[in-house]
């Protein structure tokens, strides 16, 4: 994934976001009040957008997002999408009515956004955000599915006033420096995304954020759909199994791979039935089966796994908080239990995480694992903390300088190995760049 601060510009659109980036001092600095001035001195864009489908949570926002983007496209909608981080290319974050922004269209908003703002102090985040509600307001699209940066509170994204509906998947403790140090208190701030007025969809919650989300709901009148107790789904016999009031769906299982992902799935098709979106029983199945979200429990194909003995696999998710291990752990026991292969980890991540409650779940599981420095992120952990991390939870672990050397590392010739990519999207990036497959 590209870092803007050490990024010498070599396109027009890197050139233009060093410029962005340079505007406050911080990266991150959760508030409204820049977002809003910038907006109201370009005439209020985000009162002018398609409807909103607006999404908080700890994980699993994207693959929600994902589905029901599929789920409309299947049904013939025009969508708009905001995600972030990319993973390669920024304009990645921003789905125009079904398609990537191109580079041109979307350097001609981003300078329109700097000449507005005038050179006043706001985040990268947030003036891009402003960028991306331009967008959105000038191509027609019949719905607009938003995911929130860091909380919701004060989020750039909420700016919003009037979604159609809210979708908050689970909350675990991440980006404690910001939200909160417990489950209730980041649940606080994913709930301010709420509305009076709108519909909500909760996923899976744990007993301590689902007690704050749904007294949250109360003091605006709303009644939320609640995943266990509302609605639910799960694998059985390979295909998932949908159950609301309404009564059972069975479905295809998702393309996208992991029992989480039924989970997943169960909640995108929950919100799309709760906030009335036009797509039917048919549709639906149809974006289950074609349903694309990279980097998240995808084998690679390309150009790492021709350099590894026949039989290897390599897969790539980008999870990177203790949660996320845990589903990917869960997934990968799955398929060693059909394929067995020894397993190595490669791992990368952010300073901002905790190693050792990462690889917690892998103990027992990896044979071995290589801790490396993601390359251009000065806010990365060193391989050196990784590999104590690891070693801490009972794996052998060791410093990679590359994506590359670490591969060279994880086997010998003639023995078939399973290589993991994972602990930051920030990895999953240069990976995917590495391996010549950048997302589309």
């Amino acid at each position: 994934m590209l870092l803007f601060e050490n990024l010498v510009p070599v396109s027009r659109t890197d050139a233009i976001l060093k410029r962005l980036l340079a505007l406050h001092p911080k990266l991150i600095d959760l508030s409204l009040e820049r977002i809003e001035r910038l907006l109201a001195q370009m005439g209020h864009p985000e009162e002018h957008m398609p409807p909103v489908i607006h999404v908080a949570g700890t994980n699993g926002k994207g693959s929600t997002i994902a589905y029901l983007r599929a789920f409309l496209e299947a049904s013939g909608k025009k969508v708009h999408v905001l995600t972030s981080p990319h993973l390669v290319r920024f304009n990645e974050r921003i789905r125009l009515a079904g398609k990537l922004v191109s580079s041109r269209r979307l350097n001609q908003a981003l300078e329109a956004c700097e000449a507005a703002n005038g050179g006043a102090p706001i985040t990268f985040f947030e003036i891009t955000t402003a960028a991306a509600f331009k967008l959105f307001a000038e191509v027609k699209a019949d719905y607009l599915l938003l995911e929130t940066g860091m909380g919701g509170t004060y989020d750039a994204s909420n700016v919003v006033k009037h979604p159609l509906g809210v979708v908050i998947t689970p909350v675990d403790l991440d980006h404690q420096a910001f939200l909160g140090n417990t489950i209730a208190e980041i649940a606080v701030s994913k709930a301010g995304i709420l509305k009076r007025g709108a519909k909500a969809v909760y996923g899976r919650q744990r007993d301590e954020g689902r007690a704050v989300l749904v007294r949250a709901a109360a003091r605006l009148g709303i009644t939320p759909l609640v995943m266990g107790e509302d609605f639910d789904g799960r694998a059985e016999d390979g295909r998932l199994v949908y159950q609301d009031e309404a009564g059972l769906l069975d479905l295809p299982p998702p393309a996208l791979l992991g029992p989480h992902q039924f989970e997943n799935a169960a909640l995108a098709i929950a919100a799309a039935r709760h906030f009335g979106l036009p797509v039917s029983d048919a549709d639906i199945a149809r974006g289950l089966r074609t349903v694309n979200w990279p980097a998240r429990l995808m084998r690679l194909e390309g150009t790492l796994p021709s350099l590894l003995p026949a039989g290897s696999e390599i897969w790539l998710d980008g999870g990177h908080n203790a949660h996320g291990a845990a589903a990917l752990a869960v997934a990968l026991r799955e398929i060693n239990a059909r394929h067995p292969l020894p397993m190595v980890l490669i791992v990368g991540m952010m300073n901002t995480r905790r190693p050792a409650d990462f690889f917690a779940p892998f103990a027992g599981m990896a044979e071995r694992a290589f801790g490396l420095t993601i390359p251009g992120e000065p806010n990365a952990h060193d391989g050196t903390v990784i590999v104590a991390g690891a070693e801490a939870a009972g794996i052998a672990a060791e410093v990679s300088k590359s994506i590359l050397n670490a591969l060279a590392s994880a086997t010998s010739p003639g023995r078939p190995v399973r290589v993991v990519y994972c602990g930051s999207l920030y990895l999953a990036g240069h990976v995917l760049h590495q391996n010549g497959t950048p997302p589309t």
